[in-house]
């Protein structure tokens, strides 16, 4: 539903894009062009067809590795776990 004009950019989570329609509407000129840091599945086979799209840039996703990110992921473990430990616990998925 997209403009031919348009470009998609997914940096969030590979499943909300199936590669193959993406592939098919970029490789028919439905798209003008894709840039993506994550796949449906990670890492890509080889028959992955992102991987040969037209205009369909991949890159890793590494918005997690700076030194910033791993301290305040750190920060978030040793606070979720000590919460935990004193019977309050904290982001919980259930």
């Amino acid at each position: 539903m997209m403009k031919p004009s348009a470009f998609l950019i997914n940096t969030s989570r590979g499943a909300l894009v199936v590669d193959r329609d993406l592939a098919d509407a970029l490789n028919a000129g439905g798209l003008a062009g894709a840039g993506l840091d994550v796949l449906s599945v990670e890492p890509p086979a080889d028959a992955n067809p992102l991987l040969k799209a037209r205009n369909c840039l991949v890159t890793p996703h590494i918005a997690w590795a700076t030194h910033e990110s791993r301290g305040r992921l750190m920060d978030l473990a040793v606070e979720n776990l000590a919460a935990f430990v004193a019977g309050k616990p904290q982001n919980v998925v259930g």
